[in-house]
């Protein structure tokens, strides 16, 4: 059973949609590096003389949670109970980035603050293209008294959650004690954890439920040089290999390799590798796809949808925001609108 463009039997349409009717009432904590994401529209006429680069007149800004903070921001658009843990800078941008989440009902009890800036990603668009990204950032590990501090907060929000996120963008909030307390904790709960991991950590993640690399992250944390992409997929031998290998690093319930547009790739269990072909029309932006596919991915497993039924539902939500523009997200009804009976 698959979700295609043409719409679905009855029998399945109603299986999805009762999975995605399911997510409202699932709980998340979202964990990792929290950053703001700034959006500076302008339009371009010239061209500037003291360089070859384009002139922008700036007719608006706007923000976005980024990061981490975009996780939540899309678990958001399914159900009212989302938190999130992560350290936001004492200056402006850190009190930006908290409010929009409050703005949102993103509990956000579990946020530390420190003297380190928030982490701001600034992107010039003009005539709906970007012109250029400006990353201000400091990549700065927790501290142990910070350590201890989110593991409190870890401790006291795990009993009342379904599903832990791990967003790692590798800014130094995600540690390897800070990963193993998660790991035993959810574990001990008997709570669903998905990973997002950094492919330039080495952080371990033993018996997650679910672990979303990319393609190059794939390659990378399995310690292979990337190779270009195959089709079809399922004859990839080296994007197989590397998943087998993840598979016995992580000892992970599932591994969902995302391949942009090529779909995605699961290896679960003794079950065959599965490949879900991409949903995506039109692409626009892909900035924040990978966020939204752990999002609807972690809600998914959480409502009890199979490994295979969770990574259809992600593969459509990403397709589904590529095509919008900007740190975009996806609604109810726009996920269910592929489940109508042809």
């Amino acid at each position: 059973m698959s979700i295609e463009p043409g719409g679905l039997p009855p029998a399945a349409a109603a299986r999805f949609q009762a999975l995605v009717e399911a997510f409202a009432s699932r709980r998340v904590l979202v964990v990792g590096d929290l950053m703001l994401d700034e959006y500076i529209w302008g339009r371009v006429s010239r061209i500037s003389p003291e360089a070859p680069v384009p002139v922008v007149q700036v007719t608006s800004e706007s923000y976005y949670p980024g990061g981490a903070a975009n996780v939540a921001r899309n678990l958001c658009e399914f159900t009212q109970h989302v938190a999130v843990m992560g350290m936001a800078g004492s200056g402006v941008h850190g009190d930006r980035l908290l409010a929009l989440l409050g703005e949102s009902g993103v509990d956000t009890s579990a946020v530390l603050r420190g003297a380190a800036p928030t982490t701001v990603k600034s992107r010039i668009i003009a005539r709906n293209q970007q012109v250029v990204r400006v990353d201000r950032e400091t990549q700065q590990p927790l501290s142990a008294a910070e350590t201890a501090a989110a593991i409190g907060h870890l401790d006291r929000l795990m009993p009342a959650v379904d599903a832990v996120i791990v967003a790692d963008y590798g800014k130094g909030f995600v540690t390897q004690p800070l990963a193993d307390h998660i790991c035993q904790a959810a574990r001990r709960h008997g709570k669903i954890l998905a990973v997002d991991p950094h492919p330039h950590t080495s952080i371990a993640w033993q018996g997650a439920t679910a672990i979303k690399p990319n393609r190059t992250e794939a390659f990378l944390a399995a310690g292979l040089a990337p190779t270009e992409p195959v089709l079809p997929v399922l004859a990839d031998a080296a994007l197989l290999e590397a998943g087998r290998r993840l598979r016995r690093l992580w000892n992970a319930g599932s591994l969902l390799i995302t391949l942009g547009e090529q779909g995605m790739l699961l290896l679960e269990g003794d079950a065959p590798p599965y490949h879900t072909p991409t949903c995506a029309k039109d692409i626009f932006d892909v900035s924040g796809a990978g966020d939204t596919a752990i999002a609807v991915l972690t809600l998914a497993l959480a409502s009890g949808a199979a490994p295979a039924e969770a990574a259809q539902l992600a593969n459509r939500a990403s397709g589904i925001v590529v095509g919008k523009l900007g740190t975009a997200t996806v609604t109810p009804a726009e996920l269910q609108a592929g489940f109508a009976t042809p």
